[in-house]
C-alpha cells in the first residue's frame, strides 16, 4: 500500500463530514484505478452562445470545492479545465445580445467563425470567452481556460478523433436507439465543416475511413459529395460524442453537471469506454427553481443573475448558497440571500472555535476562500436583522442604518467594521429594491390588537437597556398570556402587522436594535389601524 493510500486509509473515520470530500473519494479511486500519475485533471463545461451566468460560477464553484478536498486528502496536485465548446454551431440567436439580424445571418458556423455582435473581439465565441475569463477571475478561481477551436485545429483531439473513426458504427450503434424514427436514418458521430460555406453539416455520413481519417458526405442543398478530413479542426464530433471524445483525448478525471443532462453523461460514460478509457467521476447537482418552484430558463428570464445577488450581498453569500446541498433543488429567488448571507457569517464565527482539522474542514466558510478563514467577515447583527431595521426606519441610506447600530452598540463604526458597512450599504439597497416594494401591512386583529397593546405596555416600563434575549423573554410571555395557537401565529402577528413583510428575524433582536421606545411607537402606529372583522381572528 502507497503512503498516499496510507494517508487516506487513515483519514477514512475521520473524514470531514462535507460533500466535496465524499466526491474527492471518487477521484481518488479513478485516479488509482488508471495507476496514479499526474495531476488529477476536474473540468467544467461552457457553451459560449450566451454570456456567463449564476450557473456558470455556481459549477466552477463547486468543482474547485472537490479540488480543494481532494488536494488536502491525498496531497496531490489537479488541474481544473476550464473548457469553451465554442466550435458549436450557432443554432439559434441569444437575445441579450446585439445586432441580432447579423447573428442571424450567421446561423449554423462554428461560434469561433461568427463576428463578434458587441464589436470587441474578433469572433462572438473570442467576446464570450473573454466574459468568461474576466468572470472567473473575478472571483479568484485558479483554472486553465481550453478552447474547443483550438483543440481541434491544433491536432489536440486527432488521435482520438482516428479512434473515433474505427469505433464509428459502435457509437452509432449506441446513439441510435436514443433518437427519433428521422434522426436514426441520418445520424453520425461526425460533423464535417463545409469547405465552402464553413457551416457545421448535420448530415448523414456515406464513407467512413479510419486509415485516412476522412468521412464521405453529401450536401443536401447542392447535392455534392465531399471527402473531409476529421482531423485538424475540419469537422467536429455531435455533442454526446464529442464530450465523451474529450474526457477520452485529455484523460479528464472528475466532471460534474445538471440533473438535465443525466441522459447525456449515461451515453458519453457507454461512449468513453468504446473509446477505451472510463469516464471520470463525476456528481448530478439539481437545477434552480424561481419562487414559483418552476424551473430557471435563460430564454425565460425566471431566475436571479448573478449581477442582481451581488448588489444585494457580498460574493461569499453567492458561495454560501451554492455550497448548501448541490443534490437538492433549490429555490434561486432574492428572497434566498438574506438566508445565506447570515450562513455565511454564522459559519465564520463558528470556524473562530473550531481548531481540529477534520472539524475545520467540514464547515463552508473553509472552502469558500480556499481554506483561508476571515474573521473579519463577521457582524454582530445579522443581516436579516439589518434588512428589517432599513425596512421600519425606510432607509434610503447607510447613514440611517448606522445610527441605530451605533446606538445599540457604541463601538461599532464604518471605519472600525469594515464587513459591518458593507452588508449595511448592501442592506439599504435590498430593501429600496426589493422589499418596499413589495410591503403589504395588514390591521391586527381583535385578538392581536389586545396583544398589542400588551407587549407595548411591557416594552414601555422596561429597562430601554435590556438585552435581545431579555426583550424576547417579554414577547414570548405576552403571546402565551394571550394564549396564541400556535405561539408562532403571534410572531407572525408580529411580522406581518409591524413590518409588513411574513417572516422576519428573533423579535427581540430587533427590537433592541431598534431601540425599546422606537418599536414602542411602531406598536402604537399598527394599533391605529383599523381592526379586521372578529371572524378572522385566530383560533
Amino acid at each position: 500500500m502507497s503512503s498516499i493510500e496510507e494517508k487516506i486509509a487513515a483519514d477514512q473515520a475521520a473524514l470531514p463530514k462535507a460533500w466535496p470530500f465524499e466526491e474527492a473519494r471518487k477521484i481518488v479511486a479513478h485516479v488509482d484505478a488508471r495507476g496514479g500519475d499526474g495531476p488529477a485533471l476536474l473540468e467544467t463545461g461552457y457553451g459560449p452562445s450566451g454570456l456567463p451566468h449564476i450557473g456558470t460560477f455556481g459549477e466552477v464553484a463547486r468543482t474547485t470545492w472537490v479540488r480543494q478536498a481532494y488536494e488536502a486528502l491525498t496531497g496531490r496536485s489537479t488541474r481544473l479545465l476550464a473548457f469553451s465548446d465554442d466550435m458549436d454551431a450557432l443554432r439559434k440567436v441569444p437575445t441579450n445580445v446585439p445586432n441580432q439580424e447579423m447573428l442571424t445571418q450567421h446561423l449554423g458556423l462554428p461560434l469561433t467563425r461568427i463576428p463578434d455582435p458587441f464589436g470587441r473581439f474578433d469572433s462572438f465565441a473570442a467576446h464570450n470567452n473573454a466574459m468568461l475569463c474576466e468572470f472567473l477571475d473575478g472571483f479568484g478561481f485558479q483554472y486553465e481556460f481550453a478552447s474547443a477551436t483550438d483543440y481541434y485545429t491544433g491536432g489536440r483531439f486527432d488521435d482520438a478523433l482516428r479512434r473515433m473513426l474505427e469505433v464509428h458504427d459502435e457509437v452509432v450503434a449506441t446513439i441510435v436507439p436514443t433518437l427519433g424514427a428521422e434522426r436514426r436514418a441520418t445520424y453520425s458521430p461526425v460533423l464535417p465543416i463545409h469547405p465552402r460555406t464553413e457551416r457545421v453539416m448535420q448530415v448523414p455520413v456515406l464513407k467512413v475511413d479510419p486509415v485516412a481519417a476522412t468521412v464521405v458526405w453529401k450536401d443536401p442543398d447542392s447535392d455534392e459529395t465531399f471527402e473531409t478530413s476529421v482531423l485538424g479542426g475540419h469537422a467536429k464530433m455531435q455533442w454526446k460524442a464529442d464530450w465523451a471524445m474529450r474526457w477520452y483525448a485529455l484523460g479528464v478525471d472528475y466532471e460534474m453537471s445538471g440533473k438535465d443532462l443525466i441522459d447525456s453523461v449515461k451515453l458519453s460514460s457507454r461512449i468513453c469506454r468504446i473509446l477505451g478509457k472510463a469516464p471520470p467521476a463525476g456528481l448530478t447537482y439539481e437545477l434552480f427553481l424561481d419562487q414559483h418552484a418552476q424551473k430557471i430558463s435563460k430564454s425565460k428570464g425566471n431566475g436571479l443573475s448573478i449581477e442582481d445577488w451581488l448588489r444585494y450581498a457580498p460574493p461569499e453569500s453567492l458561495a454560501q448558497y451554492m455550497f448548501n446541498q448541490p443534490t437538492r433543488a433549490k429555490r434561486l429567488f432574492f428572497d434566498v440571500i438574506p438566508r445565506a448571507m447570515d450562513e455565511y457569517i454564522a459559519n465564520v464565527d463558528k470556524a473562530a472555535t473550531e481548531s481540529e482539522q477534520t472539524v475545520l474542514r467540514a464547515n463552508p466558510a473553509w472552502f469558500i476562500h480556499g481554506g483561508e478563514i476571515r474573521p473579519q467577515d463577521s457582524s454582530p447583527v445579522s443581516f436579516t436583522a439589518l434588512l428589517n431595521l432599513a425596512s421600519v426606519a425606510n432607509a434610503n441610506s447607510a447613514s440611517t442604518l448606522w445610527k441605530f447600530l451605533q446606538r445599540y452598540d457604541p463601538s461599532l463604526s464604518p471605519e472600525t467594521h469594515a464587513y459591518v458597512d458593507r452588508l449595511v450599504r448592501h442592506a439599504v439597497v435590498y430593501f429600496q429594491e426589493f422589499v418596499k416594494p413589495a410591503k403589504t401591512f395588514r390591521a391586527p386583529t381583535e385578538q392581536e390588537r389586545a396583544a398589542l397593546a400588551d407587549l407595548a405596555a411591557a416594552l414601555a416600563a422596561a429597562d430601554p437597556r435590556l438585552s435581545p434575549v431579555e426583550v424576547q423573554d417579554i414577547v414570548f410571555e405576552v403571546g402565551k398570556r394571550h394564549q396564541f395557537q400556535p405561539l408562532r401565529s403571534w410572531f407572525g402577528c408580529l411580522y406581518e402587522v409591524l413590518l409588513g413583510q411574513t417572516e422576519g428575524p428573533r423579535f427581540g433582536i430587533f427590537a433592541a436594535l431598534f431601540g425599546l421606545p422606537e418599536t414602542v411607537a411602531l406598536i402604537e402606529g399598527a394599533l391605529a389601524r383599523d381592526a379586521v372583522p372578529a371572524e378572522t381572528e385566530q383560533g
